[in-house]
């Protein structure tokens, strides 16, 4: 396995729709394999292959643990997914993105998707996925299609950037809804 280096928003090949992957077996589980460790070292919770500069419909997701959540804790690698159901339901929550470091907003996303996709070796796999997970897979297959999570924000006021904070410095910040509180990048 090996870390690999994660695009920018400024790299173009974020911007295009990923082609479907054809080839099945041990090059693609190395390079779910190799996203999965990209994806842990930047302390992401999901990553999909064009933001390591693969144009292939790959994802991965891995939500932290959580006694609550049965979908939590678990390596997710998802190969040509699909959303096949959606709830008409919306909720907010808040966002960023391994691409756009230290950049957050507030997107609105269905409560709940199901997930028809396929496995490295090519074995259907069908999920349905509530909350955070739910949310991970839509922004992750979002990137799949050249979107980011800032083309949905609409109000300025939704986007926001976090400075990371230099050793020793104090700085005030205002309260924090939980929402907020527990966003990470995906």
């Amino acid at each position: 396995m090996a870390i690999r280096s994660i695009l920018y928003a400024d790299d173009p090949r974020l911007r295009q729709k990923a082609k479907p992957v054809r080839q099945f077996g041990p090059a693609l589980k190395a390079l779910a394999d190799d996203m999965l460790e990209t994806m842990h070292a930047a302390n992401g919770i999901g990553l999909a292959a064009p933001q390591v500069g693969v144009l292939q419909r790959l994802l991965v997701a891995h939500v932290p643990k959580n006694e609550n959540d049965s979908q939590s804790g678990k390596d997710f690698v998802l190969v040509n997914p699909q959303i096949v159901q959606a709830s008409s339901e919306k909720v907010e929550g808040v966002e960023g993105c391994l691409s756009i470091p230290t950049w957050y907003g507030r997107v609105l996303r269905s409560e709940w998707v199901v997930v028809k996709a396929l496995s490295v070796y090519g074995k259907p796999i069908r999920i349905r996925a509530h909350g955070l997970l739910a949310r991970v897979f839509q922004h992750e297959i979002d990137h799949l299609n050249g979107i980011l999570f800032v083309d949905h924000i609409t109000k300025p006021e939704d986007l926001w950037q976090e400075l990371p904070q230099e050793e020793g410095e104090e700085v005030e910040e205002p309260a924090a809804s939980a929402a907020e509180a527990v966003a990470q990048p995906v």
